[in-house]
């Protein structure tokens, strides 16, 4: 058996609407009728059922394609992701050229080691003697 639900003036139904309208403008969100249901203390299908035209208003928003007033225009997000792929781009090479020198910086390490070994343990390599026998 289901719990038994006070009815709601739509007023207040529509007053609880406009307040979840105005927070999904402001978190840049769509609206939900489950959202607006939960508030009221209804299930998803009671709300349906006793708010049909709300719901449908409420689906109507949801389905909208979400405008943006004022905001930046298709070339102006271009014109930003252009910029940000190109302070990347000016990072990752800066990254490149920090770890080429420090390869260059290693190679001469190894090679100074290399040089050191072969001398404390009085053992020529025989790549360095300088020819094929």
């Amino acid at each position: 058996m289901t719990r038994a639900v006070a009815d709601l003036p739509e007023a207040l139904v529509r007053k609880r609407l406009s307040e979840m309208l105005d927070t999904c403008r402001q978190t840049n969100t769509r609206p939900s009728v489950l959202t607006l249901a939960r508030r009221l203390g209804l299930t998803n299908t009671t709300f349906r059922r006793r708010f049909p035209d709300i719901a449908q208003e409420i689906g109507a928003l949801r389905s909208a394609p979400a405008a943006t007033p004022g905001g930046p225009s298709e070339q102006d997000r271009l014109v930003a992701r252009n910029a940000k792929l190109r302070r990347r781009n000016r990072e990752l090479a800066d990254d490149l050229a920090l770890a080429i020198a420090q390869i260059q910086h290693l190679a001469l390490t190894n090679e100074r080691l290399h040089g050191a070994l072969e001398s404390a343990s009085k053992v020529t390599n025989i790549h360095s003697r300088g020819g094929n026998r």
